[in-house]
């Protein structure tokens, strides 16, 4: 008989919530085309964490750029593609400067760009470190009182509500658990979730509906070497999906209705619904 599975180490981290009208996840952008990933980057995230710190662009981030990364994709959103016209109808003192320094001539002085959004989307993340050890004290106190304004993927789409949820001892375990930001449900739901790193070690009651945890699924230009300004870099890194079922009634709708179901669900009195396997208690401070 094959003995039992161990269950997986409790890992630490730090459990973010990125939800806003506007998000956008550049993997490619470059002049006139902004694309947007349906998911938060992992280059996004770290720029985030090191403006929360008050980090200059030309800082190390070599305690940042290992990070490890794993999306829940709370509520999906919709693409909305945004049409820029720029320097039309100014005159000639006033429009788009060139590379060389001059200006365009009132015939060139329009230029166009197409920048892509995600709309109503909502995301709940996982920062672990590769060592498995608790994220530093100040990355938590940063992001509840940041040294700069976050936003998420461009300066025009700041976040609602908090960022931080709070410093998990299990961090995957609570990422499975915490509320969902999805409409009240009495049948379960399917949820994806993404990382740099295989899933298996995500478990629930219910079988996945996809079984490549292990597997990589593709990959994502998104590993940060450099902010610095015309010296930015990146590297490539793996890409991991798993579906998991999750209970109806782990969705709590939207706005301060979901939010007090957060508050709830990181407060030391929190009692799981009965629905609920009892292993999802709270475990976030």
């Amino acid at each position: 008989m094959t003995a039992p599975a161990s269950p997986p180490r409790p890992v630490p981290g730090l459990l973010l919530r990125l939800a806003a009208p506007l998000q956008s996840w550049g993997e490619h952008s470059h002049f006139n085309d902004r694309d947007t990933l349906s998911f938060p980057t992992r280059s996004a995230v770290t720029g985030l964490l090191a403006a929360a710190l008050g980090r200059p662009r030309e800082h190390p981030l070599d305690d940042l750029a290992d990070l490890h990364v794993t999306v829940r994709v709370d509520r999906a959103g919709s693409r909305l593609r945004d049409f820029h016209t720029v320097g039309g109808g100014l005159s000639g003192q006033q429009t788009v400067v060139t590379a060389d320094g001059g200006r365009r001539s009132g015939g060139t002085a329009t230029l166009t760009s197409t920048r892509w959004y995600l709309a109503d989307a909502a995301f709940t993340l996982a920062l672990t470190r590769p060592d498995q050890t608790p994220p530093p004290p100040a990355w938590a106190r940063a992001l509840q009182a940041p040294r700069w304004p976050l936003y998420l993927g461009r300066r025009s789409c700041p976040p609602t509500g908090p960022v931080l949820l709070g410093h998990s001892t299990d961090v995957l375990h609570d990422l499975l658990c915490l509320p969902l930001t999805r409409a009240r449900s009495a049948a379960d739901v399917t949820v994806l979730f993404l990382s740099d790193r295989p899933l298996t070690a995500l478990a629930t009651c219910e079988e996945s509906v996809n079984s490549d945890a292990g597997e990589e699924h593709s990959s994502v230009l998104d590993v940060p070497l450099s902010f610095a300004p015309h010296r930015r870099r990146y590297r490539a890194r793996p890409l991991y999906r798993r579906t998991l079922t999750l209970p109806g009634t782990q969705c709590t709708g939207y706005g301060i209705e979901h939010l007090n179901a957060l508050a709830a669900y990181t407060s030391a009195a929190y009692t799981p619904a009965h629905h609920q396997p009892a292993a999802c208690q709270g475990s976030v401070t």
